[in-house]
């Protein structure tokens, strides 16, 4: 299963859906984070660390250093990764906004991430955009 291409599909069919809870970004040597067993939801080695996205209450749990309190919020179509323009589109109409996003793109689906005061307002704009209002 290759995923949608489409850009207008995609659009029209991503079905913005806002997860439950709050992540942060956290940064540290891949070695420690092995040792914290943490259930980070999404991860990236850097040169600088081992990128993690945790739930807030863990990371504070944890006592562990972080950044950009936010909420996820999940695309639902099935994008394919060799999709053009998809991204492009929905961080620039949520740019004009003034909102800030940190995109991860998986397997099956786009994960926005939105600074948590902001997310109600985020998703207004994607439901604007799936239903052609922008």
């Amino acid at each position: 299963m290759n995923g949608e291409t489409h850009l207008q599909t995609l659009l029209k069919k991503m079905k913005p859906e806002l997860q439950t809870g709050e992540f942060v970004f956290c940064s540290m040597p891949s070695e420690a984070a092995s040792k914290l067993r943490l259930s980070a939801i999404g991860q990236f080695l850097e040169p600088e660390g081992l990128t993690l996205i945790l739930a807030k209450d863990e990371a504070e749990t944890k006592g562990l250093d972080f950044a950009f309190p936010c909420r996820m919020i999940t695309l639902k179509v099935h994008s394919s990764l060799e999709a053009v323009g998809f991204l492009a589109v929905v961080t620039d109409k949520l740019a004009q906004r003034g909102i800030s996003v940190n995109a991860i793109s998986a397997y099956f689906h786009d994960h926005l991430f939105v600074p948590s005061e902001r997310a109600a307002e985020a998703m207004n704009v994607l439901i604007d955009i799936a239903e052609g209002r922008t």
